[in-house]
């Protein structure tokens, strides 16, 4: 990718992200072994030994909460510098030619797309498969001590209108109200990917610095992941008895709903507007799809997606350009399932969501995925859903719970980013202009 771009404009070429910390790999399956032992021990105690839960918790509660401030501490300064970093990179690729600018176009349509999508399909699917009887207000009762932040009266539309030009942007990120934050931090960004070489290239290197070493805090954090959601569903476990495995299951199958709407119009992508034949696209991903499940990673499968496009007719320089962009800009099933995982998180605390707090939901979910690198499903849960909670009023407490079943519905996000990505590779491709840009080049 960088050298296609780079042969367009060298001064505009967007620069790559420094690579992932080692530290920020996530014991992932351990996490989970704590979720299913913190809930298994507060279940037997609750049934064999109630007259110990007192001191238990007295332990749990605490270590759960210090657990969870730590993670949240760590939001603004990295979702501010991812979102910084993707800005700036979205803005250079976007000057590198047309191809790139059809790119990021349709990058944004299915984002966007997606996350509408999300609005009307999570709360209709919370109608029709309603959680199992009692769960949703035992979890309530039973988070309450994780995440005592509840969400504030909601305001009228001048006051949510005025809310998006912060006095103090650092009030702002204090007072947790992403939207204003993000809305400058895209501008800001936007701004800076018009100074000199020399001058952008100092911000970004601050920025991914700051990114960087929050990455490793957080990995530092997540590491002792599996105690934090031992502590947490033990506490909730306690107060909720046996709803709480009901109430996680049933998330995980509404979340992963979204993302199968998501992964499934994939097809018609391809097919209406790559104009590729069902059955050749389906044959094709097939390869790429079990890579991405095998490794829950859309970068490890890139290898597998230029075969697929290669099989299916698209030509080289189409594929090697869009698919690399695609892998570090776009993640087709993000803002859908992050925004699903939000309007749960408001359904599972029962917070009242308006109209204009769920548009300012759509707006945060539909840019994140910009500010987004290649994380651990545990971390960019974190990174990314919790902007989008916190703009709608959403206390991000229970995220911390979710962490630990997040490796369920990663499985979808990947799939369904992989199978995205060659669809919209294939779309790039069949728009027409590709040679007269390439003989004009």
């Amino acid at each position: 990718m960088n050298q296609a771009i780079n042969d367009t404009s060298s001064a505009d070429a967007p620069r790559s992200v420094s690579p992932l910390p080692e530290i920020t790999k996530v014991p992932t399956l351990w996490t989970f072994v704590g979720l299913v032992a913190g809930l298994g021990l507060g279940l037997l105690t609750v049934m064999r030994a109630p007259g110990a839960m007192a001191p238990l918790l007295a332990v749990a509660e605490p270590v759960g909460d210090m657990w969870l401030r730590a993670l949240r501490a760590t939001i603004i300064p990295l979702v501010v510098s991812l979102l910084f970093m993707g800005v700036v990179q979205t803005v250079a690729a976007a000057r590198a030619g047309a191809m790139a600018r059809r790119a990021l176009g349709w990058f944004y349509l299915i984002l966007a797309g997606g996350s509408a999508m999300a609005g009307f399909l999570v709360p209709a699917l919370l109608a029709v498969i309603p959680s199992p009887p009692g769960a949703i207000e035992a979890l309530r009762a039973g988070v309450a001590s994780a995440d005592a932040k509840a969400a504030g009266p909601l305001p009228g539309v001048g006051d949510f209108v005025a809310s998006f030009v912060p006095a103090n942007v650092f009030s702002a990120a204090a007072d947790d109200q992403i939207l204003p934050l993000l809305l400058f931090t895209a501008i800001f960004a936007v701004a800076a990917a018009r100074l000199a070489n020399r001058q952008r290239e100092s911000l970004l290197t601050f920025f991914e610095a700051i990114g960087g070493a929050t990455l490793v805090v957080v990995g530092w954090i997540l590491w002792t992941a599996p105690a934090g959601v031992f502590a947490l569903s033990f506490a909730v476990a306690a107060h909720t008895g046996a709803a709480a495995i009901g109430a996680l299951a049933h998330y995980v199958l509404i979340v992963t709903l979204t993302g199968t709407v998501m992964f499934l119009s994939a097809y018609p992508i391809a097919v209406l507007f790559g104009r590729q034949p069902l059955g050749a696209f389906a044959r094709a991903v097939i390869p790429a799809q079990a890579l991405a499940l095998s490794t829950q990673s859309s970068l490890a499968s890139l290898p597998a997606m230029l075969g697929a496009c290669r099989q299916l007719g698209v030509r080289d320089r189409a594929a090697e350009f869009t698919l690399p962009l695609a892998v570090a800009l776009f993640r087709g099933t993000g803002p859908a399932m992050n925004f699903a995982v939000a309007i749960y998180l408001a359904h599972w605390l029962g917070v009242p969501v308006d109209g204009w707090h769920m548009l300012a939901g759509f707006a945060v979910a539909s840019v994140m995925s910009f500010g987004a690198v290649s994380l651990p499903g545990a971390i960019s849960l974190v990174t990314s859903c919790g902007p989008i909670a916190l703009a709608m009023g959403v206390p991000v407490g229970p995220l911390a719970l979710l962490v630990a079943v997040e490796v369920l519905p990663d499985l979808m996000r990947t799939l369904g980013n992989v199978t995205l990505d060659v669809a919209v590779t294939t779309v790039v491709d069949a728009m027409p202009g590709l040679d007269e840009e390439k003989a004009n080049g």
